[in-house]
């Protein structure tokens, strides 16, 4: 093999391992588009992984077609790839303000098998490219398969601990858009000699560039106006942290905050939420000292427990530190906790809820579980037979657990099989539910290793909507959310307790949530 040969060679094994790079990276983009926007991780990574996937094999069947311009073929196919991969999160979201329900998972999907297959194209035509230079076959195809898969990891890491949090996903898509495009435009200069019609090649490489560095530049404005059209008020500020998407918006004095899409609370009623939440567990236990708070990085549930005098500690572990940052720095947020995470009762732990109580040895007398709702796998962990086991081995003897559990109206299989899962731990059980316009019916679990009389309460701080006149309605369910749930035979149903070994939760919370 000549110099020349030898340097074009090379050329490919490097362009393999890059594009391996971007492949990755749209895989997973797609999953995570998926998570964000369709909902049930695991689901959505499945699904795309596996078009993906299948995709790839259905290119690598195509590939065997191209039997002559093996260099434009591969040009061509990352021109592809750049377009509709980078396209597709703007897209995407666009889908999602504007479209019909469902087009967006079915556009999802297409692209997905779509660059599944592209990427399926690529690299047997660089193992045949290689091959034609020189290379011996055995060798053409172990160095081009070996750029691939370490590409992967390589862009798996890439996508995790810097595209993501740093750029979003819409940015992201472009960026890789234009890396491919790089490519495509070096092999493109560094063949010319054997490619024909080398100006109307470049010519399209300058188009699609224009293309994509606008979208790289202006695509994420357009997509927050995409965005905020799935939004009832105005976007006050939208961040991709480590662990998920928070968006905080405002009309008139009604301050809302979601993460991953899901509401966390509006200023206008998060007082009837977090008050059910803290003062009903606080009521019917004496003398607390310490607290554990399971969540509630935005510090409204701290400030709601900083009203009681004789408090020792409140240890609030939140395993996202900048939805905690956010709170204590954001004049909206600081308003409604009113400052309580400076406060020096508190102690901030940036850990994983189920990690942290397999961790620590302290016990509490309260301990207050404000998690999101259980609809991907991270968060179903944290309703399951074992968290609540350890939840139950950190109380005292006499210590109370509150834990929010979804609506008992519009998931009523839910709430009650968390109410299963909690007394499998043999503690004993007690429900509330309250009325919170912004949400609905919303239900709680309360749980106690001994007997509480739940006839005898005292509320001795003040409060905007809870008395004790009120707190025996609490406890009084309607017919449509009974804890018999009916099957489609009017049979009734067997609860059983949502575990890691077998989870149940999530597609009973998927079904239930879908006409919401």
């Amino acid at each position: 093999m000549n110099e020349k040969g030898l340097k074009q060679s090379k050329l490919i094994y490097w362009a393999s391992g890059i594009v391996s790079i971007c492949g990755l990276i749209f895989e997973v983009l797609f999953g995570a588009l998926g998570s964000y926007i369709l909902g049930d991780g695991v689901k959505q990574y499945t699904l795309t992984i596996s078009l993906f996937l299948t995709g790839m094999g259905v290119g690598a069947s195509i590939s065997e077609r191209v039997t002559k311009d093996l260099v434009v073929a591969f040009i061509w196919t990352e021109f592809l790839v750049a377009v509709i991969g980078g396209f597709s999160s703007f897209l995407m979201f666009g889908m999602t303000a504007f479209a019909p329900a469902g087009s967006d998972a079915l556009f999802l999907y297409t692209v997905t098998f779509t660059i599944g297959a592209l990427t399926g194209v690529e690299l047997p035509v660089l193992i045949r490219k290689a091959n034609d230079i020189g290379v011996e076959l055995n060798k053409s195809t172990a160095r081009v398969l070996f750029s691939d898969y370490a590409g992967g990891l390589v862009g798996g890491l890439l996508f995790a601990f810097y595209l993501r949090p740093e750029m979003g996903m819409v940015k992201t898509a472009f960026f890789v858009g234009v890396i491919n495009l790089s490519v495509a435009v070096l092999v493109l200069f560094y063949f010319r000699e054997e490619i024909k019609k080398f100006s109307f090649h470049l010519g399209s490489a300058i188009f699609i560039g224009i293309l994509l560095i606008s979208g790289l530049f202006f695509g994420e404005e357009l997509a927050f106006s995409f965005e905020q059209k799935l939004y009832k008020d105005p976007i006050l500020h939208m961040e991709n942290t480590s662990y998920q998407k928070m968006v905080l918006t405002k009309d008139d004095e009604d301050t809302r905050l979601f993460l991953d899409g899901a509401l966390q609370f509006s200023s206008t009623d998060e007082y009837r939420y977090h008050e059910t939440l803290v003062h009903l567990p606080m009521a019917y236990k004496e003398n607390v000292r310490d607290v554990l708070v399971l969540g509630g990085g935005d510090g409204i549930a701290v400030n709601e427990l900083l009203k009681y005098e004789g408090l020792e500690s409140i240890t609030l572990v939140d395993l996202d530190p900048a939805v905690v940052d956010f709170a204590k720095e954001n004049p909206h947020l600081r308003e409604l906790n009113d400052g309580a995470l400076d406060d020096p009762l508190v102690d901030i732990q940036h850990k994983d809820a189920f990690k942290y109580l397999k961790a620590t040895d302290k016990r509490f007398d309260t301990v207050l579980i404000d998690l999101p709702d259980p609809n991907n796998e991270s968060l179903n962990k944290l309703y399951t037979k074992e968290f609540y086991s350890l939840v139950r081995n950190h109380l005292r003897a006499d210590g109370v657990m509150m834990a929010q559990a979804t609506s008992p109206v519009f998931a009523p299989e839910v709430y009650w099989t968390i109410n299963e899962t909690v007394e499998a731990t043999d503690m004993n059980t007690y429900n509330f539910h309250v009325d919170i316009p912004s949400f609905g019916n919303w239900g709680f679990v309360m749980a106690s290793r001994k007997e509480v009389d739940i006839e005898n309460v005292s509320i001795d701080v003040p409060t905007e909507f809870l008395n004790e006149e009120i707190v025996p309605a609490l406890t009084v369910f309607g017919k449509d959310e009974d804890r018999e749930i009916l099957d489609s035979d009017g049979q009734v149903k067997n609860l059983e307790p949502n575990t890691l070994i077998h989870p149940n939760l999530i597609q009973k919370y998927e079904q239930a949530w879908k006409d919401y």
